[in-house]
């Protein structure tokens, strides 16, 4: 009887011819490495710490995803409490993302001897499994550098962010689960602290928690009010800025410093009418404490005043629970036109701010008029407000 199994699956497991010897030179040679971190233990430990800040940055960047581009079935559900909601989360989307950074280099520089491993591949699964993880390293890679690149809202790319963040992170997450399937019996073995320490382990990990902590401390700042203070590194400055409040896009960048003096807020409703800046000084007037959280990761508080947008969608006409559609003046921009979805615009805190922290609104905070809304992503706080459509 033939003892060879039957069957082409097994043939994948069939060792595939070593390399040459002349190849084996450099980094490829035997003992080219020899610090003992390049070990299994420190490669686990290391990998909760980075693991953890990665579903935490998947998470609330999911969260920002869909408050900002929600799909049909999400859009009359969204929450506009609470009021910091989208303060707390995508704050801490961009701490964890930094985070990652250095976490991200301790790990590969871990395991990064397997890359000169001979042979490159011993079967063609293991073959797969070396490109799965070249994917996942990759896509991790490319996503945290354009997201870092992002809080500074630098661009030096042809293909458009938000959408190519939001796919790499998927890829990134799915090999990031595969890859701990993979390495589960390993990660399992390694996972408790061994009985006999590696030489050089406790300092090394506490270098890299040090060099997080460090990153964490000078960039947090820009969103943690209490670590204000150390905010030494991060792009952006709560407090500077009109008003006090930093500025992503600027009246002259939006082509809207000189605001037409025949200027009207328009309404569009059952009952549609037009106010000018004076009207709009003379109907009721409510105050709230509201933040200013970009995508870039920072955030501010200020004091606004207006116009509540559920008073003018009563005026208007609007049936209860009515989506609205707000235009900008200015001409052209991703967010010229934006949605607010029935929860907001009934909540009492939404408004058409006409003041901040008792000033009238300066052009680039969006004179004569912009949307305020808790719970909100800052590009869709819309600037320069020409027309509210009732949907």
């Amino acid at each position: 009887m033939d003892s060879k199994p039957p069957g082409a699956l097994r043939r994948l497991d069939r060792p595939l011819p070593p390399p040459p010897a002349f190849l084996r030179r450099g980094p490829f040679r035997e003992g080219a490495f020899t610090s003992p971190l390049h070990e299994p233990r420190t490669a686990v430990v290391l990998g909760r710490w980075l693991g953890a800040a990665l579903l935490i940055c998947f998470l609330t960047g999911l969260t920002s995803h869909f408050l900002q581009e929600p799909p049909h079935w999400l859009a009359a559900r969204l929450p506009s409490r609470p009021v910091n909601g989208y303060r707390f989360t995508q704050g801490l989307h961009v701490i964890s993302g930094i985070a990652a950074i250095p976490l991200t280099g301790a790990k590969l520089w871990t395991v990064y001897p397997r890359l000169f491993a001979w042979p490159p591949a011993r079967t063609v699964l293991h073959a797969l499994e070396r490109l799965s993880i070249a994917i996942l390293v990759a896509a991790l890679l490319l996503e945290l550098f354009t997201g870092l690149l992002n809080t500074l809202q630098w661009y030096p790319w042809p293909f458009p962010f938000r959408q190519t963040h939001f796919w790499l992170g998927w890829l990134a997450t799915g090999g990031l689960l595969l890859h701990l399937a993979v390495k589960a019996p390993l990660i399992a073995r390694h996972w408790r602290r061994p009985q006999a320490p590696v030489a050089g382990r406790r300092g090394f990990l506490l270098t890299v928690g040090a060099a997080v902590g460090a990153v964490t401390l000078t960039t947090a700042g820009q969103t943690v009010p209490w670590l204000r203070s150390l905010d030494l590194l991060a792009p952006r400055r709560p407090g500077f800025g009109p008003s006090g409040l930093p500025v992503n896009r600027t009246a002259s960048q939006a082509g809207t410093v000189t605001v037409p003096a025949d200027w009207r807020l328009v309404v569009d409703g059952p009952r549609p009418f037009r106010l000018d800046l004076a009207e709009l000084r003379e109907l009721p007037q409510y105050e709230a404490v509201l933040p200013i959280a970009c995508v870039e990761g920072w955030s501010v508080s200020a004091r606004w005043g207006g116009v509540r947008v559920a008073d003018l969608l009563a005026r208007a006409g609007a049936p209860a629970g009515s989506a609205v559609r707000i235009t900008s003046l200015e001409a052209e921009g991703p967010y010229r036109v934006t949605e607010l979805p029935a929860s907001y615009a009934a909540d009492p805190l939404t408004l058409l701010a006409l003041r901040v922290d008792g000033e009238e609104l300066s052009p680039d905070h969006g004179f004569p008029a912009r949307i305020i809304a808790p719970n909100r992503p800052g590009v869709l706080q819309t600037k320069w407000v020409a027309r509210i459509e009732v949907l």
